[in-house]
């Protein structure tokens, strides 16, 4: 049997999971906080939360810099930890997939379970990421091999390349799209720009058509060539109509324009060790989608749009199509074919 740690922040994670889950064809074990995806082909275990009430001055959240999320006396820490060991005592748990937390990965290899990590991009050298990636069977580096001089050789001698991972990797690409229509994808971890900055945007390209997916309603919007879409559960048939796609450098989010075949204008957030900022230039590097590092000024986007245009949705060597037939053959052979 194999076991899925997955992250609960973002959607990103969990899309990639099941993808990678449902590639095995096999039953496996999915442990979170979310709530089980319908999708899911096996058991699911709801995890307590961890977070409700911690203090992250005073509750030493990463017993001093050695892990990264662990408040002293957090009852649904105990709780959280205790339901996953209980799991890989009862159950003939071969390898945990760990997407991702550096305490889980070491809580399973404690119990003898062995570990793949699900690699993110960014500064990862820290003592915490450190234990977790030494301790790994394998690393899956869901992106294709990329410069990564800050990694020791036995990382690297040990991970995986097998590109950008979507749940829409087996659909049908539609034809590149001609239309003047560009579709802003964002998810849920925020966009730098305002509802004003977004109108400006759509003002000043009244020749294209404006979808927004993910950023929420603006009720009072009066910009007739922008449509407000909310949160979308399945963006693929927006993404198929588009000519051009605006989205973040987030993994998820990019291996979802790179199925889709699209133009693409990136714009890199924000996060933790650098993520999206290190995505990034590995785009630029790639000559894939145009990357800028904010919000353009309302002129700037007709000619950003040429320029996307002309360089086309070609992300063949971001995203191959098949990363997830990939990552299962990796985790059924150290499963031992379990």
């Amino acid at each position: 049997m194999i076991a899925f740690y997955v992250h609960h922040h973002g959607s990103g994670h969990l899309h990639r999971s099941v993808t990678v889950a449902r590639a095995l064809g096999a039953k496996a074990i999915g442990l979170s906080s979310l709530p089980a995806p319908a999708e899911w082909p096996g058991r699911w275990t709801v995890l307590p939360g961890d977070a409700d009430g911690a203090d992250e001055l005073h509750d030493d959240v990463t017993a001093g810099s050695t892990l990264h999320w662990v408040p002293r006396n957090h009852r649904g820490l105990r709780d959280r930890m205790a339901r996953i060991s209980s799991l890989l005592r009862d159950e003939d748990v071969r390898l945990l997939v760990c997407d991702v937390s550096v305490e889980v990965a070491l809580l399973a290899r404690l119990h003898g379970v062995p570990v793949a990590i699900v690699a993110q991009p960014g500064h990862r050298v820290d003592r915490a990421h450190r234990t977790a990636y030494d301790l790994a069977e394998v690393i899956i580096a869901p992106w294709p091999r990329r410069p990564a001089p800050d990694w020791p050789p036995s990382w690297l001698d040990k991970t995986v390349h097998v590109g950008a991972l979507s749940r829409f990797d087996r659909r049908p690409v539609a034809p590149e799209s001609a239309v003047r229509k560009v579709l802003l994808l964002w998810g849920t971890g925020g966009l730098t720009v305002s509802s004003a900055q977004l109108r400006a945007a759509a003002a000043a390209t009244p020749d294209w058509s404006w979808d927004v997916a993910g950023l929420g309603d603006d009720t009072g919007c009066r910009t007739p060539n922008l449509r407000h879409h909310g949160w979308v559960a399945d963006p693929w048939p927006l993404l198929g109509d588009a000519g051009v796609v605006i989205t973040h450098a987030g993994q998820n989010a990019l291996a979802e324009v790179a199925a889709a075949r699209r133009a693409a204008v990136v714009i890199p957030q924000r996060r933790p060790f650098g993520e999206q900022h290190a995505t990034a230039a590995a785009l630029i590097r790639a000559r894939l989608g145009v990357v800028v590092p904010s919000w353009p000024e309302p002129r700037r986007w007709p000619a950003l749009f040429a320029r996307a245009r002309a360089r086309g949705g070609d992300w063949k060597t971001w995203s191959s199509g098949d990363g997830a037939t990939r990552a299962a053959a990796v985790l059924r052979e150290l499963a031992g074919g379990r």
